[in-house]
This record gives structure tokens, C-alpha cells and sequence, in this order.
């Protein structure tokens, strides 16, 4: 749910990405390290965080 809402966020606000887009990194890594997403997805989550 927090990475969905800062996908949105991302996608409404392209001014502001850079922060946001470190933000939603942070919270991927977190979710990867507890074990909420697998560390693949998560890489993958990142890579097309980044590619946008």
C-alpha cells in the first residue's frame, strides 16, 4: 500500500521525483530486508522505478 501510493505520487508530481523516488527506493529495501517482498521483485520494483 506504501509503495502504491508513492508510485502515484511519482506519476502526479514529476517535479518532485527525486526525493520521492528515494523515498520509494528506501521503502522497497526495507520491505526486501524484512522479508515482505522477495529481493528480486524488489530489484525489479527499483530498476522500473528508475527506468520512468
Amino acid at each position: 500500500t506504501h509503495l502504491r501510493r508513492l508510485q502515484k505520487q511519482i506519476r502526479s508530481a514529476p517535479e518532485r521525483t527525486a526525493d520521492q523516488i528515494r523515498a520509494a527506493i528506501s521503502a522497497i529495501d526495507k520491505a526486501a530486508k524484512s522479508g515482505v517482498i522477495h529481493r528480486n521483485a524488489a530489484n525489479r520494483r527499483k530498476a522500473r522505478l528508475n527506468k520512468a
